[in-house]
């Protein structure tokens, strides 16, 4: 039987969770979860060599590559270590899920140009508020990444036969 009540979405917004629900900090999310998210979903333009973000700046919105492809990097006495490059449907600056978090890494757009979403930090904030278990969900997704690159540091760092001070990392 079907249900008069139930809600209904757009070609356009089933496009959208679609793309959400290949994006790992949204795979666990409903539709209705995902739709709260629309509203705060800027699509930005970016072209090569522009910059998302830099080291330090205010982590102020999350970013989900919908077409292109974005460097990740730190910067070492003058000179950009390339630590990833994102392309479709991934996710960063996802420490934007945190209140009052810095950039640890800049970010700067490698193909000729790319169609990033952005969604403020403070739109998050408001959804997670009200939604502790989109919360819940998205912060266990946040909490397997970082899990996956704390293991991948460590696994360099034993194939780099401890040519740095993993200690270091420790620090505050």
């Amino acid at each position: 039987m079907i249900n008069p009540f139930k809600k209904t979405y757009t070609q356009d917004e089933l496009r959208t969770f679609g793309f959400l629900s290949r994006v790992s900090l949204f795979e666990e999310l409903s539709h209705r979860e995902m739709a709260l998210f629309l509203p705060h979903m800027y699509l930005r333009k970016y072209r090569e060599n522009e910059a998302v973000f830099f080291r330090g700046d205010p982590s102020n919105a999350l970013y989900l590559i919908k077409y292109g492809k974005v460097s990740v990097s730190l910067d070492i006495q003058d000179k950009l270590e390339q630590l990833s490059v994102m392309s479709d449907g991934q996710a960063f600056g996802d420490n934007a899920l945190l209140d009052k978090t810095n950039r640890i890494y800049n970010s700067l757009v490698l193909s000729e140009e790319a169609y990033i979403y952005l969604i403020p930090q403070v739109n998050i904030a408001e959804i997670f508020e009200a939604n502790a278990e989109i919360k819940a969900k998205m912060l266990y997704a946040f909490a397997t990444t970082y899990n996956q690159y704390t293991a991948n540091l460590f696994n360099a760092y034993k194939s780099a036969k401890g040519f740095i001070n993993l200690g270091d990392s420790y620090l505050d």
